[in-house]
């Protein structure tokens, strides 16, 4: 059995730690300072960005402005649908041009401007167009080839002036107001188609034969002057020969064309109303 007065284990010894010596220095455990940062460096919100602001006199002369321009948008909105209205109450029909589609020159949709029941007439007279390009563009290279073989500048020149005023002038003369009687079936259309439709065929007919006047004689690749041409130049007369076949063609096309238009012409009743219309129009200018 342990004594009375044993040791207690948790009492401290009586070591005094300044006797025996002097106390070693503690070592330099002391932390660098950290360096020194800026205000604001963590918190942006108390940063100030300098905004140019305009004054008021600025802001209302710029409101002005918009306004001044809205109102010449609006008047020209205005301006645009006015002659839209007139140009439709007077039958103009503002159309965007779509043919031919590699660079559109002009306006041309059978299929949804015609009536269904007079698209054939019409494309037949499309066709006819596009022969009078194809012969009077064949016929520049039946000159051409005679010019080469001698047989002078002057015949080519006549047939570059013969495609470039007679393609242009079939479409606006006779093949654009069909487009339109067809379109509106107006009886006065109808009857300028006729009178320069009947001058086209006659037109197609003298170039088939090619008499030499009133043209130059071997401007036209017409019969006449294969014949011509043939006995000295075997391929040039070829040329001549199918100039002369396309204009035969042109012609009986033509003649196809101007039949059609006219039977209904007269069986639609037409004729009477042209008749009415140019009354009317004789009263209107008498009075």
């Amino acid at each position: 059995m342990a004594g009375r007065y044993d040791r207690n284990p948790f009492d401290e010894d009586d070591v005094n730690p300044f006797a025996g010596g002097s106390v070693p220095p503690a070592s330099n455990s002391r932390m660098p300072p950290l360096p020194h940062e800026p205000a604001g460096f963590y918190n942006d919100r108390g940063a100030t960005v300098d905004i140019p602001l305009d004054s008021s006199k600025d802001l209302k002369q710029k409101e002005k402005e918009l306004q001044s321009k809205e109102a010449e948008l609006n008047k020209r909105e205005r301006e645009l649908k006015r002659r839209e209205e007139a140009a439709a109450r007077a039958g103009i029909v503002i159309a965007n041009k779509n043919w031919p589609p590699f660079m559109p020159i002009i306006h041309h949709d059978i299929s949804n401007e015609i009536p269904i029941h007079l698209q054939r007439m019409q494309y037949l007279a499309f066709c006819s167009l596009l022969g009078l390009t194809l012969c009077l563009f064949w016929n520049i290279i039946a000159t051409t080839a005679a010019w080469i073989k001698g047989g002078g500048v002057i015949i080519w020149l006549l047939a570059i002036i013969y495609f470039i005023s007679g393609v242009p002038g079939a479409y606006v003369l006779w093949y654009r107001p069909l487009y339109n009687a067809m379109r509106t079936e107006s009886a006065l259309k109808f009857g300028w188609f006729f009178l320069l439709y009947l001058i086209h065929i006659i037109f197609c007919v003298w170039s088939a034969v090619s008499p030499p006047f009133p043209f130059k004689g071997k401007s036209f690749a017409g019969f006449l002057p294969a014949i011509d041409i043939i006995g000295s130049n075997v391929i040039v007369g070829i040329f001549y020969f199918v100039g002369f076949g396309l204009f035969c063609l042109e012609s009986l096309l033509s003649i196809v064309v101007i039949q059609q238009v006219y039977m209904y012409f007269r069986g639609s009743g037409k004729a009477a109303q042209m008749r009415q219309e140019a009354t009317r129009g004789a009263m209107r200018s008498a009075f």
